[in-house]
């Protein structure tokens, strides 16, 4: 690959781990160790079976906890603290030849990571308002298929997945926009009723 495609593929890793970090990197582990792709070397320390085991342990946890209303929201308040070091790692790594992590591509990680991080949990945090339990399971299997065959895209056709990536980023950002939206109006419908109520036991 390029510079320029490594430059992609490491953006896509970062956005990836920030909505399913385990299985990202269990993946690029499981890419590398059956030598599907030829990893960086400080992507190598993916292939070792314990941050292979660990990885896929909590990959197959979270599978399970992201599909339950609240548990997912606390879920992805807790792995802040592993989803944007996590990306901005796997940006960084990526684009390193011998191991060094150059601070402009952790910086670079970090933010995808964490935008795409905002963008999954304020969504899932907005559904679970939603009395309706069916939206939430099916974000959370949509969000599996988009990581794992963004992240097969990823290695196979860089370009082709960063705007596959962008699309999903747009589309995330309208859900949230319109799951705001309609909680703005359930709200303005129950003051609007609530405040006739009021005035009329005054």
């Amino acid at each position: 690959m390029s510079e320029a495609q490594l430059f992609v593929v490491g953006i896509l890793l970062a956005w990836l781990a920030g909505i399913r970090v385990y299985l990202t990197v269990f993946g690029i582990g499981i890419a590398g160790l059956l030598h599907w792709v030829q990893l960086p070397p400080a992507l190598e320390v993916t292939t070792s079976w314990w941050v292979l085991g660990t990885s896929g342990a909590l990959a197959l946890v979270e599978f399970f906890a992201d599909k339950i209303p609240g548990v997912d929201s606390a879920w992805d308040l807790v792995h802040t603290l592993a989803r944007i070091p996590a990306g901005a790692f796997l940006a960084a790594a990526t684009l390193s030849p011998n191991g060094d992590l150059g601070p402009g591509m952790l910086a670079a990680g970090a933010g995808v990571a964490l935008a795409s991080h905002v963008l999954k949990s304020g969504t899932r945090a907005m559904m679970n308002l939603s009395p309706e339990p069916v939206s939430n399971l099916t974000a959370s299997a949509t969000e599996d298929v988009v990581s794992i065959g963004g992240m097969a895209l990823a290695l196979a056709h860089p370009l082709l997945s960063l705007l596959v990536v962008v699309a999903i980023s747009v589309c995330f950002a309208l859900v949230v926009w319109w799951v705001w939206r309609k909680l703005a109006q359930g709200v303005r419908t129950l003051l609007q009723i609530h405040a006739p109520a009021a005035r009329a036991t005054d």
